[in-house]
Parts: structure tokens; C-alpha cells; sequence
């Protein structure tokens, strides 16, 4: 049974069809990126796995739990995490207010305690600024922090919005080395990014969305030496 299941997926804002009747899954232990052109649907389909905009037609399963009209807060607790578009950190608190935050699903203070350990040790970086105001970090610090923050609730599956937007690439290089060890450490990723060749990279698996609707799929390192892939999203 695959980890998330997505089927039949439709989305609307108001009258205008955003998500054609997707389907895909994810695999426990896997990383799948979602890649396309801006406007494709790829933040929409987040969104609406993560409970942010609800979904007209099609069901979303996680674990075997239909989860397709679920509130997001009630995903947390589940294992599912939200590093947003454009990082969302609380800029008047500090590193480690914001780290506590990402905890407020769980109760037991010494597991939040080691787990601010092993994500400092993860982002060494964040413990230098533990006190510094969210808001006065770098593009790079704050993604950092993005991270660590959805790490905090310990979860199975993190679901990543273009985490290498914006940022230098000495620093996007730093953020995807961050991604596979997530990864490798057993966390499930499902990324969308602009990066493609980045993301293809570290990828399992990937799926190309133009307009609402998938229109190639298969292994990354495959997709990666597609000369329709290569023209539309490689090219340099």
C-alpha cells in the first residue's frame, strides 16, 4: 500500500478548473518530485493534500486513512509536514520560539528537548541564531528554519513547496545535500520545485504537470535524459 495515494484529484478556484483529475502516489521511504512550469498546479495539489484548499472531486489517502477533507491541524499529529512556499516563518520570534511551534502537536517536554538538539545538529546554523528574530535571518537561514520547524513534529512524510526559491545557489546546494539526508533518514519527501534538474537529482521518482494534468511520469534518472524534459525544464 503506498504511503499517500492521490486519485482522480480535481481542483477548482471559483470557475476555473486548477487540478484536471490527477492520480499518483508516493512510496514510503521515497523522494517524488512534481515538477512543471509556473502555473502548472503543482502548489494547488500541496495545498489541497495538506488540507489548505479543499478538493471538488477525487479522494487523497494516507496510510489508509482518507484524508481528502481533512483540516490540516488534524494532519500534523498524523505524521504529514508543510515547509510552505516562501518559508512562512513567525518573523518576531525567535529561532527557537519558531522551532517550538513546528512541536505543538506533542506534549512530552524531554522529546522536544532532544528533538531541538537533533535538528541544531542537522542546522548548526539555527543554533548560532537560536535567539535572533526569524525575521532578521537570510533567505537560506529561514528555509533552514522552515525545515527544522516541520521536522519538530517527527513526521513520516514532508511535503516540500520550492524550498530552493530565491536563495543563492551556494545555499540551494546546501538545502537539496539537507533533503536526501532527511531522506535517508527515513522520512518520505514529496517535493515541487522549479530547480528541475536539482530535483530530478535526488528523486525516486517525478511527475510532470502542465496545466492541471499529468503528462509524463516515471523514474527521475529516466526523465532526467527525456529530451522533452531536458528542452522544457533543462535547458540552461
Amino acid at each position: 500500500m503506498p504511503m499517500l495515494e492521490v486519485k482522480d484529484l480535481e481542483v477548482y478556484y471559483g470557475m476555473i478548473q486548477a487540478i484536471k483529475g490527477i492520480s499518483f502516489q508516493v512510496d514510503e521511504g521515497d523522494v517524488i518530485a512534481l515538477i512543471g512550469a509556473n502555473g502548472a498546479g503543482k502548489t494547488t495539489i500541496l495545498h489541497t493534500i495538506t488540507g489548505l484548499i479543499p478538493a471538488k472531486a477525487g479522494t487523497i489517502t494516507f496510510e489508509g486513512t482518507d484524508i481528502t477533507h481533512m483540516p490540516g491541524h488534524k494532519l500534523v499529529p498524523m505524521g504529514i509536514a508543510h515547509v510552505p512556499e516562501g518559508r512562512r516563518v513567525f518573523a518576531q520570534l525567535s529561532v527557537l520560539e519558531n522551532l517550538k511551534m513546528g512541536a505543538y502537536t506533542r506534549k512530552d517536554k524531554q522529546e522536544i528537548e532532544d528533538t531541538i538538539k537533533m535538528i541544531y545538529g542537522r542546522f548548526p546554523r539555527l543554533e548560532e541564531r537560536k535567539n535572533q528574530l526569524a525575521g532578521t535571518l537570510s533567505g537560506g537561514e529561514q528555509q533552514m528554519l522552515a525545515m527544522g520547524r516541520a521536522l519538530m513534529s517527527h513526521p513520516r512524510l514532508i511535503v516540500m513547496d520550492e524550498p530552493s526559491m530565491g536563495l543563492s545557489p551556494i545555499y540551494v546546494n546546501e538545502i537539496f545535500d539537507i533533503i536526501k539526508k532527511i531522506s535517508s533518514e527515513g522520512t518520505t519527501v514529496l517535493l515541487v520545485e522549479q530547480n528541475a534538474k536539482k530535483a530530478l537529482a535526488i528523486a525516486n521518482k517525478a511527475y510532470v504537470l502542465e496545466t492541471g494534468r499529468i503528462v509524463l511520469q516515471g523514474n527521475a534518472k529516466d526523465l532526467m535524459n527525456d529530451d522533452s524534459v531536458k528542452k522544457a525544464y533543462l535547458s540552461e
